[in-house]
């Protein structure tokens, strides 16, 4: 494999007694870029998600990162091994604040993960990075504040502050606009491109306009197959993409210009 790719998958098969939801998915990921997976409904979108995060084992096939097969690692060796998801329901401790959140994660990072038990003095330590994380999503205003009185958006904000404490090098975001407002999307998508920087981030996406404007590189799942690959511009204009993703093919023709346009 290329060192240029940080994962690759090779003919990754899931099978449910019979019903094949991800079928030879050949995936590469390269090194820095922003790479979204996009699909209708039922796509295997999540599926793939959970095979690359070892949330799922495959049926068949390979996972590479790094060059390395992680193929029978177990979920949290591959994420000390710099592969962080966030998950499609933001996952983050509502009783704690904000900086509590992030510091819990600093904790797992040192692995001492949840001793809540620990002296206050130890854990302060940890207040000074707690801070510029906080600081790199737009949520330093808010470190004293209680995590369930954050809005929607912000508490996504945090969960990718949490997911930056790990120091990933690879992170996989799983539909991060997912119920958000306009203002929320736009402020989120705009802090994935800023977190972006110097990492590399696979990620679910429904929405088109954030797709268009963050991903240097999409694949397009149908029936737990890769239907096509490319840029944005690319992929959208596939009459195949626009049938089974964007509506009818006439309609979506127009939609996929306006959106590469915005």
């Amino acid at each position: 494999m290329s060192t240029d790719y940080v994962l690759e998958s090779r003919n990754l098969i899931k099978a449910f007694k019979g019903f094949t939801a991800v079928d030879d998915v050949n995936l590469k990921v390269t090194r820095g870029h922003i790479h979204a997976l996009i699909g209708p409904n039922g796509a295997g979108k999540t599926t793939v998600f959970n095979l690359l995060t070892k949330f799922l084992s495959p049926t068949s096939g390979q996972i590479l990162f790094n060059g390395k097969n992680i193929t029978t690692m177990k979920p949290a060796a591959i994420a000390r091994a710099g592969v962080v998801r966030s998950f499609q329901i933001s996952a983050v401790f509502p009783q704690l604040t904000v900086r509590e959140n992030v510091r819990v994660a600093l904790q797992r990072k040192e692995g001492n993960s949840f001793h809540f038990w620990r002296p206050q003095r130890v854990l302060d330590r940890l207040n000074g990075r707690a801070q510029e994380l906080l600081a790199s999503v737009g949520l330093e205003d808010f470190a004293d504040a209680h995590t369930v009185d954050l809005s929607y958006g912000h508490k996504r904000a945090l969960e990718i502050a949490t997911t930056l404490a790990l120091e990933p090098e690879l992170m996989l975001l799983d539909e991060p606009t997912q119920g958000m407002g306009h203002e929320d999307v736009g402020r989120v998508a705009e802090l994935i491109k800023q977190v972006s920087v110097g990492r590399t981030i696979l990620m679910v996406e429904h929405n088109l306009h954030v797709v268009a404007k963050l991903a240097d590189r999409i694949t397009v799942l149908q029936r737990g197959a890769i239907l096509t690959e490319g840029d944005y511009r690319t992929v959208s204009r596939d009459p195949r993409v626009q049938e089974a993703y964007l509506g009818t093919a006439a309609t979506a023709e127009v939609n996929a210009e306006e959106v590469v346009e915005a």
